[in-house]
């Protein structure tokens, strides 16, 4: 490929300013079918990265295999918010409030630590009215609020319920290997922003469990978990506003693709995309420097090359492909422009 490279790295972006190139974004990619065939990529396809939040579907597949879903009586929009990195909306506050009290837990049971909202809007009016974030707040406290009814669901300690050695965390440490296709020993384990396990694994094994989500029949991974993914992709997919928030990226993604596409994002330039359909994909991205101001549009870029999204969801998606760079008074003065090669594996 003509494309440039860095160590394992593919370009995949240009930030422009008035035409020439001022930065330049490299990362790495994998495209895999649910038995973990390699179809595509760019870069290097090995490359092991942390999935950071793009782990939360999975995080949730033990508590969804004990029958959590019946036992509390969730709605899709319930599950939606225990795999989301919500904006901190009053919408998604009041909802993880209720999941804790399903379980006749508080914020103050939550150990996911607190931050601002990512949404501004939310932000400000905290601010307004003299309050300050919570836990309720934290983008993860859905899926906190998860997995502390999945230890009342499954009898298990919730004091420290973060911990690698929690047999919760055992649990889900042993649903992200059999998704993942990669044994225990081979994933590597650190501890994400919000104090529980996250997981390093090559993008090819990430892709080969998102493909998984895709079309948990062709992964061989039984009947139990094939239910539980089912309700996890029609939940994200039917409540996409609780997976990111009205607005952002991931929930346009699955509202314009009418959730053919279900994506995840995660931290430091991750990103995971399940494509359903004649041919069910996984996707893993890794943007290498860990910035996100190029990483939607390098995802529009690559469902484009896939054929994955027809010509009128690419255009109403379109505000997300190419950012405007701005100067501090609003005037346009270049752009993140994504530059994807992706090429396809020729089977073995």
């Amino acid at each position: 490929s003509s494309a440039m490279r860095a160590g394992p790295f593919a370009l995949v972006a240009r930030v422009t300013r008035n035409g020439w190139t001022e930065c330049w974004h490299y990362g790495a990619c994998a495209v895999c079918t649910p038995d973990g065939r390699l179809m595509a990529r760019f870069g290097d396809a090995g490359q092991a990265t942390f999935l950071r939040s793009g782990a939360k579907p999975f995080q949730a597949i033990p508590f969804l295999c004990s029958g959590g879903w019946r036992a509390f009586n969730l709605e899709p929009a319930d599950l939606a918010l225990m795999c989301g990195s919500h904006a901190g909306m009053p919408e998604h506050v009041a909802r993880a409030r209720r999941l804790l009290e399903k379980g006749e837990f508080g914020p103050e049971h939550l150990l996911c630590g607190t931050h601002e909202p990512f949404d501004e809007a939310s932000a400000r009016r905290l601010a307004e009215s003299g309050q300050s974030a919570g836990p309720l707040h934290n983008n993860c406290s859905g899926k906190h609020a998860g997995m502390l009814l999945a230890c009342r669901l499954l009898n298990l300690p919730t004091e420290d319920y973060p911990s690698p050695d929690h047999p919760l965390q055992q649990k889900i440490l042993q649903e992200v290997g059999e998704f993942c296709g990669v044994t225990r020993p081979d994933i590597g384990i650190a501890t994400d922003g919000c104090s529980v396990p996250t997981y390093r694994l090559p993008l090819s094994a990430a892709a080969r469990g998102y493909a998984a989500l895709a079309a948990p029949e062709l992964a061989g991974v039984g009947e139990r978990r094939q239910e539980a993914v089912e309700r996890i992709v029609e939940a994200m997919t039917r409540a996409p506003a609780m997976v990111a928030g009205p607005g952002r990226f991931t929930t346009r993604l699955m509202e314009v693709s009418q959730g053919r596409i279900l994506g995840k994002e995660g931290a430091k330039g991750f990103y995971a995309l399940a494509i359903r359909g004649p041919v069910a994909l996984g996707v893993a991205l890794k943007i290498a420097d860990g910035s996100e101001r190029c990483r939607d549009g390098v995802v529009l870029d690559l469902l484009r090359q896939l054929g994955s999204l027809s010509a009128a969801e690419f255009e109403e998606l379109a505000p997300f492909h190419r950012i405007p760079i701005r100067s501090l008074r609003g005037a346009i003065l270049g752009e993140v422009l994504p530059e994807v090669e992706l090429e396809e594996v020729a089977p073995t």
